[in-house]
Order: structure tokens, then C-alpha cells, then sequence
């Protein structure tokens, strides 16, 4: 499996043939003319906003990717996907945020997306708690700052937290900040992760910081 970081909380998850686009940029972004345009066969969008719903992105060629864009379970291409939706508020607007936890490659993958809160509820919990991988918001929300971004994190016993939504001006004190919270200050982002079962065997809450391509 290869996780590359392409933007706010937009990734590219690549298992073999098999891409999963998460929350990519749509045309109507402020972010979209510098997103890279590749294929995809499943898209995860969270949240029905410009920054988190673009499926023509990453759409290419003769692939139709297969959208997901709420709660439900899903199966497609032996991907296992169970969403849970959550209130969250952008801009002084509520939307449902939709909690993605994936099983790929034997390997359990939880999204956060635009999460506001690190009081979740007992069963959303009961679905995203003792991921492999977590994708945690760090930036650009209000209600989550990044030191309860990390005790959210590290609360779901996962064991590697992946932040996103960080970048540019304040965004970057985000991330020195979550970092400082796990003792990891200094620490440089890596282009992609590439990862198998077998790495992730004496992981504990280890935090992984991948560079943006924006």
C-alpha cells in the first residue's frame, strides 16, 4: 500500500491496481489549479463541500470511480467500507461529515474527515477504535485545535496517526503544534508511506507526516 498527501484532506491511497481518492479537490476549490489529475476506482468524500468533493479530479480515462459519499456500508473491489455521519460546522454552516473505516490488504484505515469534535460517540467509536492507520484534521477547524486533535488520535489507539489540513501560515503552527503534543517535534515530512501488514506489528500511536504536493 502507498499513501501520498496531496492537499488539505486530500489523498491517494494505491493498493496494486487499485487507487482510492479521499476527499479530493473539486473545481470549484480555491485549491484546485495546482491538484495533480490521475484515475481513481473508489472516491471516499466526507463532506458535501467544494474542498472535499471533487470527483472529477480524479477522474480519468475510461475509470469511472466508484463514489461514496455518506453513511452506509459498501463493498467494492474487495474494499470493506462502513461510514458513520457526524455534525460538524464549516464557516458558521453545519454539514454531516461522514466517518469512513475501510478494510484494505487486511489492513484497517479510518478517515476522520472534517471531524469537530474529539467527543465522539460511543458508537462511531466502537467502529474507528483500534485502526491501523487514522487520518486526523489538525487544521482549519475552529472546534478541533490540534492539541484535541491529538488526544482524539491517541484516545482511538491507533497505530499510525496520519495529520492533515495543515499547510500554509497558520496551518504549519498546526502541525508544530500537534507535533510538539507527541513528542515529535522536528520531525520531517516524508514524500509517501509505503506500508505492509508486517510494519505496522510494533507501531503504537507513531505519527507520520507526509508532505503536501500543493
Amino acid at each position: 500500500m502507498i499513501i501520498t498527501y496531496i492537499g488539505k484532506q486530500f489523498f491517494k491511497i494505491q493498493q496494486g491496481d487499485l487507487v482510492i481518492a479521499c476527499n479530493p479537490l473539486s473545481k470549484e476549490s480555491k485549491y484546485s489549479s495546482a491538484v495533480p489529475k490521475f484515475g481513481s476506482n473508489v472516491v471516499l468524500s466526507t463532506i458535501n463541500h467544494p474542498d472535499y468533493n471533487g470527483i472529477s479530479t480524479v477522474t480519468y480515462g475510461d475509470t469511472e470511480p466508484f463514489f461514496i459519499n455518506g453513511p452506509g456500508d459498501y463493498e467494492v473491489q474487495n474494499v470493506f467500507v462502513k461510514g458513520i455521519g457526524t455534525e460538524t460546522t464549516i464557516e458558521n454552516k453545519k454539514y454531516i461529515n461522514t466517518v469512513y473505516s475501510l478494510l484494505l490488504d487486511d489492513i484497517k484505515i479510518v478517515f476522520l474527515g472534517y471531524i469537530s469534535s474529539e467527543k465522539i460517540s460511543a458508537d462511531v467509536k466502537e467502529v474507528i477504535h483500534s485502526a491501523d492507520v487514522i487520518f486526523v484534521p489538525i487544521g482549519g477547524n475552529d472546534e478541533l485545535d490540534p492539541s484535541a486533535a491529538y488526544k482524539l488520535a491517541q484516545s482511538l489507539e491507533s497505530k499510525i496517526i496520519i495529520p492533515m489540513e495543515y499547510g500554509k501560515g497558520s496551518e504549519k503552527d498546526a502541525l508544530k503544534i500537534f507535533l510538539k503534543q507527541g513528542g515529535e517535534e522536528g520531525m520531517k515530512p516524508v514524500e509517501k508511506l509505503t506500508l505492509k501488514k508486517k510494519d505496522l506489528l510494533d507501531k503504537t500511536g507513531s505519527i507520520v507526516v507526509l508532505s503536501s504536493t500543493l
